[in-house]
């Protein structure tokens, strides 16, 4: 009965080993895989625009009082990324009727944005020194912080429904956070 007993032994020694292997293996200090470290942003692959803007899914939102120019975004163009990038196309009239379109992005969890490419005699152009910047709050043409604080962010999470989205840029929406024209949108705070 004694070899038995060793082997009974030696068999849960063996078990005991395995079991603290895994344990070992599933620890993220050991491991070097800390499931609370932040994650680092890959971005997926941004292809242009197929086609200018579409006239008739441009929809104009406010932007600040100081402005003189109109913005309007092609609410066909937005793309809700898996990545955690919002992509749209966005339109910019000068005082004199001039026009420029603009495919950009906006990450929601750094309040940063990034320009795509321009359209240039009816073509889309990438830009070739595209790199994510940060969005100004306190410039008069902050267009991409009124997209990002009254439509595309719900705070720093990216708006995953582009119903809601789209009903936040209509004036004619619902909710504190939309746009309505020539008056300021604010947040939950009352801050524009």
């Amino acid at each position: 009965m004694s070899s038995f007993m060793q082997r009974i032994s030696q068999l849960l020694v063996c078990i005991c080993f395995a079991s603290l292997l895994l344990a070992c293996a599933g620890d993220p200090i050991e491991s070097g895989l800390d499931p609370f470290a932040p994650m680092v942003f890959k971005e997926g692959i941004t292809k242009m625009p197929a086609n200018p803007p579409n006239a008739s899914t441009l929809l104009p939102f406010y932007v600040s009082q100081q402005t003189i120019f109109k913005f309007a975004v092609d609410t066909d163009s937005i793309s809700i990324g898996a990545d955690g990038v919002t992509r749209y196309i966005v339109v910019m009239t000068n005082p004199s009727g001039g026009q420029q379109a603009q495919y950009e992005g906006i990450r929601c969890d750094s309040f940063q944005w990034r320009l795509y490419g321009t359209l240039e005699n009816g073509s889309w152009r990438e830009n070739p020194l595209s790199s994510w910047r940060p969005i100004q709050n306190n410039v008069p043409n902050r267009y991409q912080a009124s997209l990002a604080q009254g439509a595309f962010c719900n705070f720093n999470t990216q708006e995953k429904n582009i119903k809601t989205i789209v009903q936040a840029l209509n004036p004619n929406g619902y909710g504190p956070n939309r746009f309505t024209g020539g008056t300021k949108p604010t947040n939950s705070f009352g801050v524009e």
